[in-house]
């Protein structure tokens, strides 16, 4: 597995230095994901809460783990104990679910709204002025336990590169938004292997690349 190292590498050579790497390990094995690791990679994405919670015990406690797909109110419990960030929130009872399981095991979540800026409808997320209202609600400040800390966005999965920079610049406006009203919310992550580079040249602040670096997915694990 020499190769996810020199993957690793190669990925962050082409970040900025203030652009932060999720490493999506979905479908990927214990072993894979160790690789990384001793590479230096500590952020790791996983889009299915059983999966994370298979993987999590196999590895070192230092590794911080975002879960990057659509969430389940009832599958919140198993994550709060030991996730560092929730990017996929798509309402306020999501947010009021995680800030009441994050209170029982006495932590704080991060959190980012996921908001839906591509074409297809198979897409999650809140749209545009949905979660600005989200974010800057009183309901949402006075949650104890869950930090909301920015935005999150996928773009349409599409050969036009003009259309993906449209969606992109679109998301990085709202959260330009945001900001005005809350310097606090400091995370936009967009950006996968496909369009990462695209993502980061329009302001992104976290891309969550996977096949760039463990290669093709296995769907049959």
């Amino acid at each position: 597995m020499k190769e996810i190292e020199e993957n690793i590498r190669s990925v962050r050579a082409s970040l900025p230095p203030a652009v932060e790497l999720v490493a999506v390990s979905k479908t990927h094995p214990v072993e894979a994901i160790r690789e990384a690791y001793r590479a230096g990679q500590r952020v790791f994405g996983e889009n299915k809460v059983q999966e994370m919670c298979a993987k999590q015990p196999e590895l070192p406690g230092d590794v911080r783990w975002h879960l990057i797909g659509h969430l389940q109110s009832n599958k919140v419990k198993y994550i709060v104990p030991f996730v560092e960030m929730i990017q996929s929130v798509d309402s306020a009872e999501l947010l009021a679910k995680i800030d009441a399981a994050a209170g029982k095991v006495g932590r704080r979540i991060d959190c980012l709204l996921e908001v839906r800026i591509a074409c297809e409808e198979t897409k999650y997320g809140l749209e545009p002025e949905a979660a600005l209202a989200l974010a800057l609600s009183e309901q949402t400040r006075h949650l104890e336990h869950v930090r909301v800390r920015g935005l999150m966005g996928m773009a349409s999965n599409t050969p036009d590169r003009e259309q993906v920079r449209r969606e992109f610049s679109s998301l990085k406006a709202l959260w330009d938004r945001l900001r005005e009203q809350d310097p606090t919310m400091d995370v936009l992550s967009m950006g996968m292997s496909g369009d990462y580079p695209i993502a980061v040249e329009c302001g992104s602040t976290m891309v969550r690349v996977g096949s760039r670096i463990f290669g093709a997915r296995n769907y049959d694990v």
